[in-house]
């Protein structure tokens, strides 16, 4: 291939950059527009493009290749056809029949994405793009992109944790177009002084401290969870998926100096008995100072769901903090939750969930308005007047250089706005669970703490 220089300057031939006075759609009048759309109509100069794209970039760490929406498109296509390396496809938005997907193509569960974008302004429509992506349970890590416009965008996204690889930015091509005789000093003056007055500063969503939702919290549960949390310098929820009692009570005593709260599958102990399996466990939660949230996941007509919860040899109702449930009920299924606090289940992870975007955006009615719920788990962001709890996390992903960094504490605080951490296989099968326990509260922590802060 012709130098980088070169390359450029057979681009700019098709008229992708024209400069004079132009009104962006932010209402902004810029010197200077960009349109690489023309490029895909020179496959000579789109095959390359896609080289020098794939040079910037460790293709070992990406399953799948996705293109932004529209003109980003080609590229990614011609990248997947140099590569190997299968391509997906994002719709712009959902079609209303069919399917309905807004991913289009052949993925799984946990793969690696690298998005494609032809030019990076302020950012966002790229932090719509990830969070769209990241709902089919893909992993985000790495962007790139043809040009960069020096606006923010790239700043705003590597603040985030995301790789951002740029092949061009603004200043380089007016160099190249300057030195080359197509730009006079005070047009290039002008694009400097331009760049230098439109640095977009997009106003940074912070969360909210425990401290500042104790003081708004509604429901008894959720208070005593931020004051836990708030006492033991902790937002870890261990998950106990073991299967017998005595396994339950060695682990709930060993991790519980260290969470907030015990996670239970209660109808997995094999040898259940209340007196024995749950008195004690109630001893221990009082004794280390943490709540008991029974992951039953109810699913049914509200009758049915009081007589899980209270009747049978589990009687939750009677030991029960907080109980898991899912909404597909409808708002008065969850009216039998009467002493306990409710985590509904917004959306799933799982390959083929029915949880579309229709389904959360109901599920979210429900939740923020029924009294009994006071938080939910999502793949996603949720309003702060509902609790987050985030299960999946898992250390030992977190540098395996396959984007599997957004399974971490950092991620989950950072971006999702999580507030509380649910850990189950990295804690209770790890040869030492207690000291699993007090890395996964350091780092919680840590994490949580870093989260208030101001990018």
């Amino acid at each position: 291939m012709e130098s980088k220089k070169e390359f450029f300057l057979e681009c700019y031939k098709l008229g992708i950059i024209k400069f004079g006075r132009f009104t962006l759609k932010s209402g902004i009048e810029s010197p200077f527009y960009v349109d690489l759309r023309p490029l895909a109509s020179d496959p000579k100069i789109l095959k390359n493009l896609a080289n020098y794209l794939l040079e910037m970039l460790p293709l070992d760490n990406f399953d799948l290749i996705c293109g932004v929406p529209y003109a980003a498109l080609p590229m990614a296509t011609a990248m997947s056809l140099e590569s190997y390396i299968p391509l997906i496809i994002k719709r712009k938005e959902a079609k209303d029949y069919g399917t309905k997907k807004m991913i289009e193509g052949i993925y799984q569960k946990g793969q690696n994405c690298l998005l494609v974008e032809d030019v990076i302004t302020s950012g966002k429509s790229l932090l719509e793009t990830i969070a769209e992506v990241e709902q089919e349970d893909l992993k985000v890590a790495d962007i790139v992109v043809v040009l960069d416009r020096e606006q923010g965008g790239k700043q705003l996204l590597e603040n985030k944790g995301f790789r951002v690889h740029t092949l061009f930015n603004i200043s380089e091509v007016c160099s190249i177009l300057q030195e080359n005789g197509e730009l006079s000093d005070e047009e290039v003056k002008r694009i400097q002084d331009f760049l230098l007055g439109n640095h977009i500063q997009f106003e940074e969503k912070t969360r909210s401290s425990y401290e500042q939702k104790l003081k708004t919290a509604q429901h008894s549960v959720s208070k005593k969870l931020l004051e836990t949390a708030i006492n033991k310098q902790s937002n870890l929820i261990a998950s106990a998926d073991v299967t017998t009692t005595n396994e339950l009570l060695e682990f709930a005593e060993k991790v519980g100096p260290h969470i907030i709260a015990l996670k239970t599958h209660i109808d997995i102990i094999s040898d259940f008995d209340y007196k024995k399996t749950i008195t004690p466990l109630k001893e221990l939660a009082a004794k280390h100072q943490f709540l008991l949230m029974e992951d039953r996941k109810f699913a049914d007509i509200g009758n049915t769901q009081e007589l899980q919860f209270t009747s049978g040899v589990f009687k939750i109702t009677d030991w029960a903090d907080f109980v898991t449930s899912q909404v597909i009920g409808g708002f008065e299924s969850l009216d039998c939750f009467k002493n306990v606090g409710v985590v509904a289940i917004i959306g799933m992870s799982s390959k083929g969930t029915l949880t579309t975007n229709s389904y959360r955006e109901e599920a979210l009615k429900i939740s923020l308005s029924h009294p009994n719920v006071i938080g939910g788990v999502s793949q996603n962001e949720i309003p702060e007047d509902l609790l987050l709890f985030t299960p999946g996390v898992n250390l030992a992903d977190s540098g395996d250089g396959k984007g599997q960094q957004y399974n971490t504490p950092e991620h989950v605080f950072k971006n999702l706005h999580s507030d509380f951490i649910i850990v189950g296989r990295g804690i209770y099968k790890s040869e030492n669970p207690e000291q699993a326990a007090v890395t996964y509260k350091n780092e919680g922590w840590k994490a949580y703490v870093n989260s208030l802060k101001k990018a």
